[in-house]
This record gives C-alpha cells, structure tokens and sequence, in this order.
C-alpha cells in the first residue's frame, strides 16, 4: 500500500510539472514531449489487445516480434510498429502499453487501444472473429478519462489541461475496405454502397467518432490516410497473374475515403472544433514513395512478405514458428498486410521531423504546440 502511495504522490508531482510553462521547460530535455500518447487503430498498431480474444487477427506467436525485446507481444510485424518508433521519437521512456494490460498511473503516460481487424464500422473485421472497433475503443478511452479523475481529485479543468496536452493518434479505414468493402462473400456493403458513398457514411461516421475524442478532451490529433493497399502482398497474390502489378481499382476507390479525410481535418481545424489541431498523415502517399523508391531507400524487396505463405507471401499471413526471411531490414512488408520494422521506422521519422507527408504541420510541432 505504501509503495502504490509513493507511485501515485509522484507522478502527481510529474503532472504538475506538465501543467506549469516552468516544469515544461525543465522536463523537455529529459521527458517526454508531451505528457501523454493515446492510440487508436487496428493491427497496423495494436500491441496486444488481441491477444486474449477469440480472433484469427492475432500475431502474439513466433515468428512474430522475432526482432523485437520482449519477443512475441501482438505487434503484427517483426519489430516496433510505426507508433512504438513515434513513441521513441517523443523521448517516451517505454512503448505505451496496450489498454487491455494498462493500470492505475500507467494510464497517466496514455494507452494504446488498436485492435487488429478493427474498422470505423462495427460489423467490420467480423469475418476474422472477435475485435475492438473504433466505437469500442472511444468507449475505452472514455473509461479511462473516468479514471484518470481520481489522480487529479475531480478537478476537471485540471484534467482537460493535461489531457489537451497530449497526443493522440488514429490509424482507421484500411479494414472497413479489405475486410468489409473489398469482401463481398462476407458484407453487402460493396453493392449497398457506390464507393464514393461508401467513403462518404464511413467519414460521417469517422467524423463522430473523432468529435467524441474532442469533447473527452483530445486536442492534438493524427489522422492516417488508407494506404496503397491494392499493392500489398494480399492484394499482389490475387490479382490476375500479375504477381508484381498493384491493383489500382481498389487504390483509387480508397482516394475517396482519404481525400475527404483531408477535407475533414481542414474543417476541424477551421474552426468547427475550437482549440483543437488535426494533423493529416498520408499513409497513401508514403507507402507509394516506399514502392518506387524502395531500392534507394535500401529495400530488395518491395512485393513480397518476408514472412507467409503462396504467392508475393501474401496468400495466407504468418504461420506460427514459420522461419522467415533471414535480412528483414531489406524487405518492405513483414507478411501479407503489413510494414518491416525497418519502413515502420522510416515513415515514422519522415513525419515526426519534415512536411513530407503530414499537413499542415507536423508531428514534432504539434508536440510543441
């Protein structure tokens, strides 16, 4: 009982350092650059809150996280996902937990609410089995602003001072299209829907959602475009005979989506959300550079998994205790849907520190704001 006193009485001591310009100053060179990082999203990003649930979107086995300290956690790649090197990027001093293992004071430092298979839509994502949506996981987020009140006494303006000063990133849409959309043995909604007004009721949707974020206290907020997932491994193996040949139907029905995702954010931040800063990043143009710029950038191979099995490694994921490839650093994609380590690193450096593919700032200024 004692030793929990002395966690909480010194993080609340770490809190008022983060509400006063003066501990801002002092901790910044030592701390993190923002107080707290919360994350939304699914398997591009979840770090484990699958792993207790009954669900195919799984990677908590070998060879997963064969690069990685801890070994196997539920990261759906060899190493650290795009928000663990962001993470780093911050000066955070460890990975932010998943919010199915995340307790008391840990929650002060923020969660990671990803769910693999996880989509805008509820029902997407069901054909792999149980999963957390983004619905779900603004619930979570709920609960933990309702936990968050006892650290700071029922001092709300407290609160909503620390918690606007944190981080916060979503990473939805990719499984509302290949596991929802782009499925049509499973979902309706490819001939319920154009795929213009299919983009449009998953942007109305996404746009509520985003607006709950706000009012729990969100202000500085990353958004991810879809990305190029018609040149995936999954999507090589499928389409026609072609096994190096993106499928460019389904990336330029996924412009829709993330050209009024952009639009989105320029009315968020033009006022219809007071206070508040999105930050647009465009995984669709990023995964592009890394495909035609993979060898100057050190990739061998841009269309294959370096771990999975048929076809480009992308007709089934990967097996347990399958061996993968023996240099991952040299591969773009880990298995059929997602990045290395290696591009997972890449990308998270090119947006921390440049303009490349975040707008209208990015992500280090809005650390800083």
């Amino acid at each position: 009982m004692m030793r929990h006193f002395r966690e909480v009485a010194l993080v609340f001591s770490w809190i008022l350092l983060w509400l006063s310009p003066r501990g801002f100053s002092q901790l910044q060179p030592q701390g993190p650059q923002v107080p707290c990082f919360f994350i939304f999203g699914d398997s591009l990003v979840d770090n484990g809150n699958n792993n207790g649930i009954l669900t195919l979107a799984r990677a908590n086995y070998r060879p997963y996280g064969v690069d990685f300290p801890q070994g196997p956690t539920g990261r759906f790649t060899n190493g650290r996902t795009y928000v663990d090197a962001l993470a780093q990027l911050l000066s955070f001093p460890t990975y932010i937990p998943p919010y199915s293992r995340a307790r008391g004071p840990q929650l002060l430092r923020g969660a990671n609410y990803a769910s693999g298979a996880a989509g805008i839509r509820d029902e997407t994502g069901s054909n792999l089995g149980a999963h957390t949506s983004m619905n779900e996981q603004v619930a979570n987020f709920g609960n933990t602003v309702q936990q968050l009140r006892r650290f700071f006494r029922g001092d709300n303006d407290t609160l909503n001072s620390y918690l606007g000063k944190c981080l916060y990133f979503s990473g939805m849409g990719s499984n509302d299209y290949l596991n929802n959309y782009f499925m049509p043995e499973f979902y309706t909604t490819s001939s319920d829907y154009t795929a213009r007004a299919f983009a449009t009721v998953l942007l109305q949707d996404y746009a509520r959602q985003l607006i709950q974020l706000y009012s729990l206290g969100a202000r500085k907020v990353i958004v991810t475009a879809v990305g190029q997932i018609g040149c995936i491994p999954y999507q090589l193996a499928r389409f026609h005979s072609n096994s190096s040949r993106c499928n460019e139907k389904i990336n330029n029905i996924i412009t829709y989506f993330n050209t009024g995702l952009k639009k989105l954010v320029q009315n968020f931040n033009g006022g219809q959300l007071p206070g508040a800063k999105f930050v647009f990043l465009d995984f669709y143009q990023s995964s592009q550079d890394l495909s035609l710029n993979g060898t100057s950038l050190g990739f061998d191979v841009i269309d294959k998994g370096c771990c999975g099995v048929g076809r480009n490694n992308g007709q089934i994921t990967c097996l347990p205790l399958q061996q993968p490839c023996e240099n991952r650093a040299k591969y773009l994609f880990w298995d059929a849907f997602h990045p290395t380590e290696t591009a997972n690193i890449l990308l998270a450096k090119a947006s921390y520190a440049s303009q490349s593919y975040t707008y209208p700032i990015n992500i280090q200024q809005l650390a800083m704001l």
